[in-house]
């Protein structure tokens, strides 16, 4: 004889298998890790070049191995940016007042007008 579950166990268990973040995974000796479908990348703070001779400095604010906000310095002004989730999972941070974003890529960054999308600095690269 097969009994039936209660319902009541049943929808117990469905709801807390829907709020149980997934469990980090870490690459070994990559640098690369995801959490909740964002990667994140051991890319280093300071200076960057990029192309067209356009530089910035970046200081990363890491916090238990994940990257929370940008300190931006680009065309003598100084911006906070904010870590953005993002639909791809990629690192992006956003500044909201000025429209400034920023996406990580393992071997480059990316600044962009976040109004228009248009590159503002491309092909970056730690110095």
């Amino acid at each position: 004889m097969i009994r039936a579950i209660p319902a009541s166990l049943t929808l117990a268990f469905l709801v807390t298998a829907c709020t149980v973040q997934p469990p980090r995974v870490v690459e070994p000796d990559s640098g690369i890790s995801t959490q909740a479908g964002q990667f994140e990348f051991a890319l280093p703070s300071g200076d960057y070049r990029c192309e067209q001779g356009i530089r910035l400095a970046l200081q990363r604010e890491v916090r238990d191995k994940v990257n929370h906000r940008l300190q931006l310095d680009w065309n003598g002004r100084h911006y906070q940016l904010e870590r953005d989730p993002s639909y791809s999972g990629l690192p992006r941070f956003e500044d909201a007042a000025s429209g400034l974003v920023w996406i990580d890529l393992p071997w480059k960054g990316l600044l962009l007008d976040g109004r228009t999308q248009a590159p503002l600095a491309n092909e970056c690269r730690a110095a």
